[in-house]
Formats: C-alpha cells, structure tokens, sequence
C-alpha cells in the first residue's frame, strides 16, 4: 500500500489494516535464457499491510508469478529490497527462507497437491513435520483446521473420496496448521466451478476477517472481486493499484449481484 492509498482510508480502515507485512523497494527480478536477459520485474515498489485482502492480477508474462514467488520466499530479487515480516528475504540463507515460509505463510495452489493415498488429517499435519520446535499437539491443531474449513467429518478421507473443493479445502487447512500470518493463494479457484469457487473464495473472506493477510494472484476478475485492494501488472511494472469494497458473502446470498 503506498500513502496515496493509506491517505485515502478512513481512521478506522487505517486501524483496521496495521503496520505493513510486505515491503519493496525498487524491486526488479531479472533471468538470463543464454546470451538474453529477461526483465520479469521492474522496478516494483508497494507495501501490503498486515489484514489486508489483495488480489493481484495481469496477464501471463506481467510479472504477477515472479511477485508471488518472491512474496511467498521462493525466489529472491535481482535488485531492490523485499521485507517480508521485518525481513529483508535477499539477506537470508535458505534455511533461513525455509523457516520463514514455514513460521510465515501458509500455501494455496490451483493443484491441489494432495498425497492420493493420505488422509485428510495426516495431509494437514504434513508442515508440522518441518517446524522447529515441532508442536505437541499437532494432531488437535490439525483437526480444528479441519474443522474451521467444514471438513470435520472428512478427517479420514482420502483426496479420491472428495471433490475437487473439499480438497482445496484440505489444502487450505494444511496451509493454516502453523498459524501462518499470511495466506498466499494462486490461482485458487481455476481448477473448481463456479460455486465452488464461490465458496473457497468466502472462505478466504472469512479468514481475512479473523485478521489473516490474504494474497490471491489470480486472471478471473470475479475473484478480484472478493478483495479489498487490486494490483495489475503488465510488463513486469503495477499499471492499476486501486482500493475498493470487496464481496463479503457470496454473490448469489447477498441478492445475486455479479
């Protein structure tokens, strides 16, 4: 959020949305495909305030996935300067990103990957694996996750026994086990219908309300819907970064308004 955005806000918005949770400063990611050099991203500069409910959007090759990536500490900038929580991601070893991605953010991907033959509680658990110190009560943890996305008479189910939105419901569970402050979702929706759609992205609504950042990088313009603030990219550089009232329930329960 930059100050013309925060200038724009109410006091009780301002309160509402925090100190800010990503920071970039002039931040460019570059690749080299042999003898070329590929300018993914641009000098990029915003900040996303803790409890907010971004969607980012643009075109393939806009430079949306290489935000994504670096927000969610998957790759580090060529250039500029990227706080994550306090966290300046290019200074970090990999262990080091690794522990922030799993203390920090929680994952959600349009596949939905799942192990086939693992239940839905034991898919859940799997990030508690890899924290340090591992949680003793995991298990519990796991099912009240379960339980907060409606899944708590599905705990033993296998993926083949749901549909494709009760699994992202089980990834959305798994991506919530370590209480992570930030809920980073691509393309969350563009492999489940529209009602179900729907719901996921009420349920990502839900959760931002409780007070968790959530981040969706999407193409579909009706899940940008759902979000408080929308960024486009075109060419490695943001073109749009408005605010705007977001959906609070789904379309077709607030009156059927599109």
């Amino acid at each position: 959020m930059n100050a013309l955005d925060r200038a724009s806000l109410s006091d009780a918005g301002r309160a509402a949305l925090g100190p800010p949770l990503i920071t970039a400063r002039d931040l460019s990611k570059v690749y080299r495909m042999g003898d070329q050099e590929v300018v993914a991203l641009d000098h990029v500069s915003l900040e996303i305030a803790e409890g907010d409910f971004v969607a980012i959007m643009g075109p393939s090759g806009s430079g949306k996935s290489t935000v994504m990536n670096l927000i969610g500490a998957l790759d580090v900038p060529s250039a500029g300067t990227l706080l994550l929580d306090g966290r300046d991601i290019g200074t970090l070893s990999a262990d080091e990103l690794a522990d922030l991605r799993n203390r920090t953010i929680g994952f959600v991907f349009q596949q939905f990957n799942l192990l086939p033959r693992t239940s839905a509680l034991n898919q859940v658990m799997l990030p508690l694996l890899y924290a340090q110190p591992r949680p003793e009560d995991g298990a519990e943890r796991a099912r009240r996750r379960l339980e907060q996305v409606g899944l708590g008479n599905r705990m033993d189910h296998a993926p083949r026994q749901l549909s494709g939105g009760q699994q992202q419901r089980v990834a959305i569970a798994r991506a919530l086990v370590n209480n992570p402050k930030l809920l980073l979702a691509d393309e969350p929706t563009g492999a489940l219908d529209s009602h179900t759609s729907e719901e996921i992205m009420q349920l990502f609504a839900d959760l931002n309300r409780e007070g968790i950042t959530v981040v969706v990088v999407t193409h579909e313009p009706e899940v940008a819907l759902w979000a408080g603030r929308r960024i486009a990219f075109r060419d490695g550089r943001i073109v749009d970064d408005v605010r705007q009232t977001p959906y609070t329930r789904a379309p077709a329960a607030a009156g059927g308004t599109s």
